[in-house]
């Protein structure tokens, strides 16, 4: 059993700016929040915040990418926003963050992806883009 706090739900109330439903992906012990928002055929942009951000990052992109018929997610990877945060320090790497990411990448069973990765974002993202090739098809890559 990992160690972790969760954030309340009523800290996310007052964000005017932050409309999407929350929805939550099972890994381990712990659960992992994302947005998911636009067409479910639509083809996908998978939006990777870093450090010390959260899908937050992405309000203002959103909706301009639904509108253009891209169906985006963003997930919080854990220890940020709304997902789960493990209180151990040693918890934390990236290979794990990645294990997670592949996770709901395969639960949501995701193609056609448009990975757009910001730092801790990147090695994130990128390694999903080397260990499943045929599930994405762009990289939007910035500082990372």
């Amino acid at each position: 059993m990992t160690d972790f706090v969760r954030t309340d739900d009523a800290h996310f109330d007052a964000l005017t700016d932050w409309d999407y439903e929350p929805r939550y992906h099972q890994w381990k012990d712990l659960r992992v929040h994302y947005v998911d928002e636009g067409p479910a055929d639509g083809p996908v942009m998978l939006l990777l915040h870093g450090m010390p951000t959260w899908a937050y990052l992405y309000r203002t992109m959103i909706p301009g990418l639904v509108d253009a018929g891209y169906r985006c997610i963003a997930p919080d990877h854990l220890g940020f926003g709304r997902s789960d945060k493990p209180t151990d320090p040693n918890w934390y790497s990236i290979a794990r963050h990645t294990e997670v990411l592949s996770s709901l990448v395969s639960g949501l069973d995701l193609s056609d992806i448009s990975v757009v990765c910001q730092d801790w974002g990147g090695p994130i993202g990128l390694a999903q883009a080397a260990m499943m090739p045929d599930r994405f098809s762009r990289l939007v890559i910035m500082n990372t």
